[in-house]
């Protein structure tokens, strides 16, 4: 159940507060941003800082990457990009029954829970959201190291445990299934719903609330270098400032055991995010990747936040962590063990 959302709170007592954790660590050097996109009505805070609240929404048919097939156009004409909407309407559709009983059950939550706003591309009639490189793909990958292939390895056996029903233990239970973290994580990306994002402000603070998860991005404004090192966070150690009217924030320190975005590496995995406010209803968000041990070069992403209607209300996501289910499928796995079960995929068990 979906709960209004008490954010103010807060914000308000965060920016109350004056707590740095770590700070041995210095700040690292910002590199020189590109231009940010000129505003048209950049209105104010009280306190002067350009005011980015409200509840947006990114939602979007324009694939992160230029489909194969597609015209090497960045931005198609009007008419191309009808005939691009329409094909993408199509494959996204959660209405459709073609393509026999597992595609059936992959669709099973149809249109009605789906995000509508998510079937239609931009409105600049990009081919992909992937702004750099300019072909609008992201850049190829790094052969991984040998240690990383055992990590992907043991993450990818303990999915299939959990998934054929015998789990060992609930580490092997995806993150996102035990609600611990999602697409609230940095970079935001569009998904399938819930894709309402809700910003606050205080003097020397940003809030920004993804309506998927729970969790409450706290970004202080003033200057402070990032946590130490070794404090490794689910959602990074984020830093922000002004520049113009684009709020620049960079983030680092994430968890090793994230289920990690694109298989980045989080050891290495630096994110420059901006947000700058180009009219009265939209923001453009704008994410730079860096990650040498992952890929060969940084990699840029735009997608449009889009301001809701006022009359909608963001609700909580009350994700319950399995915390009734998890001793269900850890019990059942040990029942199946004793009766002499062996692991088997998923696609063979009885149903």
């Amino acid at each position: 159940m979906k709960r209004p959302l008490g954010l103010f709170a807060i914000l308000v007592l965060v920016g109350s507060l004056s707590v740095v954790i770590g700070q041995s660590q210095q700040a690292a050097p910002q590199k020189a941003a590109p231009a940010a996109a000129k505003s048209t009505a950049a209105p104010r805070t009280a306190w002067g800082d350009p005011d980015l609240q409200g509840v947006w929404n990114d939602a979007t048919a324009t694939p992160l990457e230029r489909p194969n097939g597609v015209s090497s156009k960045d931005v198609l004409s009007d008419q191309e990009a009808e005939e691009f909407q329409g094909e993408l309407d199509n494959d996204l559709s959660r209405d459709r029954r073609d393509g026999g009983a597992e595609v059936d059950v992959n669709r099973a939550y149809n249109e009605h829970w789906m995000d509508s706003r998510r079937l239609k591309v931009t409105e600049d009639h990009r081919t992909s959201l992937v702004v750099d490189p300019p072909d609008g793909r992201i850049p190829p990958a790094i052969p991984i190291s040998a240690e990383r292939q055992k990590e992907r390895a043991e993450r990818a056996a303990a999915l299939g445990r959990f998934n054929a029903g015998m789990p060992d233990t609930y580490t092997d239970v995806a993150l996102d299934i035990r609600c611990i973290v999602r697409t609230d994580s940095p970079p935001y990306m569009p998904g399938i719903y819930n894709n309402d994002f809700q910003i606050m402000q205080s003097p020397g603070y940003v809030a920004i609330a993804p309506e998927m998860i729970h969790s409450a991005r706290i970004i202080p404004l003033d200057g402070r270098p990032h946590v130490g090192k070794d404090m490794k966070l689910w959602l990074g150690d984020s830093r922000g400032h002004w520049e113009g009217n684009t709020l620049v924030v960079e983030t680092t320190n994430f968890r090793p055991d994230t289920q990690f975005f694109h298989g980045a590496d989080p050891a290495t995995f630096q994110i420059v995010e901006r947000f700058t406010r180009v009219d009265a209803t939209t923001i453009h968000y704008e994410y730079t990747i860096t990650d040498p041990h992952t890929w060969t070069k940084p990699w840029t992403v735009m997608v449009p936040w889009n301001k809701i209607d006022p009359s909608e209300q963001m609700y909580e996501y009350a994700c319950h962590e399995d915390n009734y289910d998890m001793s269900h499928f850890l019990q059942m796995a040990r029942t199946r063990e004793k009766k002499g079960e062996v692991l088997q995929p998923i696609s063979q068990l009885p149903r």
